[in-house]
């Protein structure tokens, strides 16, 4: 395997993008949904209207463009060939940075951030809260290497960003993360204490604490009930990639309708836009995400996480004994993310919170949804540690 880091450019076939036209206008639609709601899942009409956007009207080069301005790269780790974008900061004081998002985010989730942490200046900020931004693709996503044998858990994955952090001569660096980043980044900070200045999570994987059930706070009650409702109408979608994710690879990689259905429900799901998506998220946005799974035919192999360390995480939520991380932790809880941890909760697992913030707009997708929020939050957490 190749360790040289060498630079990277997408490039689609055109005949990748007629082949997804095509495919998009042969596409066999279901009758539509028995109810007047989302319910059912996303309903006919309106995955009719997104769909011929795309085949129509959607500009794939133009995202190609605008991506390609980022400056991305190609290196080989632990045997994988790994994708990241690294944009160093004009800043000489500027912190390493790496941050990680999940499923079903991509580089598209951190576009908005990257030049605002990279050179603040620019941007009307600080310098003194300059970072240089290192945004690698899960292994199984995007341009990243699809593993052809078991084993790339979170915490391999958290080895691998160690050692790219390592290789671009950070000795000293800060990790952020959601969704699965949540479970990378908590991972980076045990396994490499030495070299990690803090870690910013958005939101802290924190289970309830049993002890608490006498004495729950408002928000804790909320969260509980929302933790029971996610169970029992929200986690379909984990369930299947859990267990069966090849099975359900053969329609995310074949049909893209079907892709860019299971992709929108949980976009919708998990933002805070009130019932209307595309208040927050552009329609443009949702399918140069949706792109990035279906170009590169990532929908058994970006699934297959879940396979690898679902359990792992949900044992988390359920152990009575708590692995604890103890490098200096932030902690950002926009108010539609799921779950939403108390400070108390939190404090089980990450044992040197030194920042709390709950914020009154944004969901899941922070960093798509609310790009000026999520840049102030990881600099003020980070000035806290540099």
């Amino acid at each position: 395997m190749d360790e040289s880091i060498r630079p990277f450019r997408i490039d689609v076939p055109e005949a990748d993008l007629d082949d997804l036209r095509q495919r998009l206008a042969l596409t066999r639609w279901p009758e539509r949904e028995t109810v007047d709601d989302w319910s059912q899942g996303v309903p006919l009409s309106y995955l009719r209207d997104v769909c011929g956007y795309w085949a129509r009207s959607y500009d794939w080069r133009a995202t190609e463009r605008r991506l390609n301005r980022l400056p991305q790269f190609r290196t080989g780790i632990d045997g994988l060939g790994v994708h990241f974008v690294h944009v160093r900061s004009p800043h000489p004081d500027a912190l390493p940075l790496i941050l990680t998002n999940g499923w079903p985010g991509s580089m598209v989730e951190y576009e908005k951030t990257i030049g605002p942490l990279a050179d603040p200046t620019r941007y009307g900020g600080d310098a003194a809260d300059a970072f240089h931004v290192v945004c690698p693709t899960l292994p199984g996503y995007g341009f990243s290497d699809k593993p052809t044998r078991p084993g790339w858990t979170v915490h391999r994955i958290a080895d691998a960003w160690t050692r790219l952090m390592s290789r671009l001569g950070y000795r000293r660096y800060g990790a952020q993360g959601s969704d699965w980043g949540d479970s990378v980044t908590t991972s980076i900070g045990q396994r490499d204490p030495g070299h990690v200045a803090g870690i910013h999570l958005t939101p802290p994987i924190a289970a309830p604490d049993p002890a608490t059930f006498d004495d729950l706070t408002d928000t804790e009650r909320d969260s509980l009930a929302a933790l029971e409702h996610s169970r029992e109408w929200e986690s379909g979608y984990s369930a299947e990639q859990a267990t069966k994710p090849q099975t359900l690879g053969y329609a995310l990689v074949d049909s893209p309708v079907g892709l860019c259905a299971w992709i929108l429900e949980k976009y919708r799901s998990w933002t805070d836009c009130d019932g209307d998506l595309e208040s927050v998220v552009s329609r443009d946005e949702l399918l140069d995400t949706v792109m990035l799974y279906w170009l590169p035919a990532t929908g058994a192999s970006a699934a297959r996480l879940y396979w690898e360390s679902f359990r792992q995480v949900a044992e988390w939520f359920t152990s009575s004994t708590v692995d604890t991380v103890g490098v200096p932790t932030g902690c950002s809880i926009f108010p539609k993310e799921l779950p939403r941890p108390s400070r108390r909760w939190a404090e089980r697992r990450y044992t040197d919170v030194r920042y709390w913030r709950e914020l009154d707009r944004g969901g899941h997708f922070a960093a798509l949804e609310q790009p000026e929020a999520y840049v102030e939050e990881v600099r003020a957490f980070f000035r806290l540690v540099r």
